[in-house]
């Protein structure tokens, strides 16, 4: 993956040495190194080393409480009084789980890989934003407004972080998203939204000897998932060019107490995943309509919907200039060539397009099939210095000095 040096600039050239793929390893495995697991949500060490590695590159950091313990962080490279360049990302991980042969938390190198968890999603993008913005500090440039990397809380559950931080900060002054989230080093420029739904039948409880005598909420549930599983095939005829159809998946079922006693409630928790400007509302008034058309009440059940989580899907066209200087970034530094893509998972950036209707891109290093959630989770260190020197590019030339 080398370098096109025949479209740099002296300058370009210049901050691209900079970028140091050992200071970038060091970094990578510092954050994997704390730990950050959510459930139950400890971003607190993370937050605390970013900072930490922040302060150190020579850039202005700092952190708050979004809850107890769950900081959001800002990093900044100043620049002149122009619109600046957002860098997005998250601090926490998933649950280690099963499965690793190595240490999960270790950070270790092995044959051109850094393993852990979190080392995909996304510990390696936010050390390559800080390595982007170190570089350019080193080499004295100063952008014509400010680069600002958020690193939030809370992504891979609810989303607390993002919607503190937009409600906090204002719109104006960005002119545009970049989110470090694991794409195998592709220009992503549309996202599936996600929201969780939740439906509890309600019956009535009674012996097992007797069962007419209650009414068997789990039968309920049943024809929920059922019907669920039927309009997940009905939706994958219609997809989106770039994302793919609307899913559903039901990933939990809960109900009754005892093999002898009749349920008297069942829960049933469903992903869905949204098309690129799908509203959550439009999503649960067509839940509700289908649940309805089940007709449970008439065997004696009732039912409830609820919504605990959504995040919005987002798509930029492909010749905004935001998405045009990104993509040649990533090809001047040694990026795999791939066209401008679509991405099946969610990321916070769907909050920014859908509340300051800012253009978003998503590119980072390593795979969110591949990797991300995953045992032996790793991210390669080539991917983690041409991740790095495109963020360093695509700001430099979107925010002109």
């Amino acid at each position: 993956m080398e370098v096109r040096q025949d479209t740099l600039s002296d300058l370009e050239r210049r901050v691209l040495a900079l970028v140091d793929a050992d200071d970038l390893v060091a970094m990578t495995r510092r954050l994997v190194q704390a730990p950050g697991q959510n459930p139950p949500g400890d971003e607190a060490a993370t937050a605390d080393v970013l900072v930490d590695l922040a302060v150190g590159a020579g850039l202005e950091a700092h952190a708050w409480d979004v809850r107890p313990g769950r900081p959001n962080v800002e990093v900044v490279l100043p620049g002149g009084g122009g619109p600046g360049l957002l860098v997005l990302g998250h601090t926490d991980v998933v649950p280690v789980g099963d499965g690793w042969s190595l240490d999960p938390f270790g950070g270790e190198v092995r044959d051109g890989r850094l393993h852990g968890r979190g080392s995909s999603d996304m510990k390696g993008g936010l050390a390559a934003a800080l390595v982007a913005m170190r570089a350019l500090r080193a080499a004295d440039v100063r952008p014509s407004g400010p680069v600002l990397l958020a690193a939030l809380a809370d992504e891979e559950q609810e989303g607390i972080g993002v919607r503190e931080w937009i409600a906090r900060r204002p719109r104006h002054d960005l002119l545009g998203c970049l989110v470090a989230e694991p794409t195998d080093l592709q220009t992503i420029v549309a996202a599936r939204g996600a929201c969780y739904l939740v439906v509890t039948v309600h019956g009535v409880a009674a012996h097992a000897g007797r069962p007419g005598d209650g009414r068997n909420a789990i039968h309920g549930a049943a024809a929920v998932v059922a019907e669920v599983e039927r309009w997940h095939a009905e939706l994958a005829r219609s997809p989106h060019p770039l994302v793919g159809p609307p899913t559903f998946n039901v990933g939990v079922i809960t109900g009754g107490t005892g093999g002898s006693v009749v349920p008297a409630e069942c829960r049933v928790e469903v992903d869905r995943r949204l098309l690129p400007g799908e509203s959550i509302a439009s999503v649960v008034e067509a839940v509700q309509a289908r649940l309805a058309s089940l007709r449970l009440d008439e065997r004696g059940l009732s039912w409830t919907l609820e919504s605990p989580m959504d995040m919005p899907g987002f798509e930029t066209q492909a010749d905004h200039p935001v998405v045009v200087a990104t993509d040649r970034a990533l090809a001047d530094a040694g990026g795999p060539g791939l066209p401008l893509g679509g991405w099946t998972a969610a990321c916070d950036g769907g909050f920014v397009d859908a509340e300051w209707g800012l253009p978003v891109v998503v590119l980072g290093p390593g795979s969110v099939s591949d990797q991300a959630h995953r045992p032996d989770e790793s991210v390669g260190v080539d991917e983690l210095v041409v991740a790095a020197r495109a963020y360093a590019l695509a700001a430099l030339r979107l925010l002109t000095p």
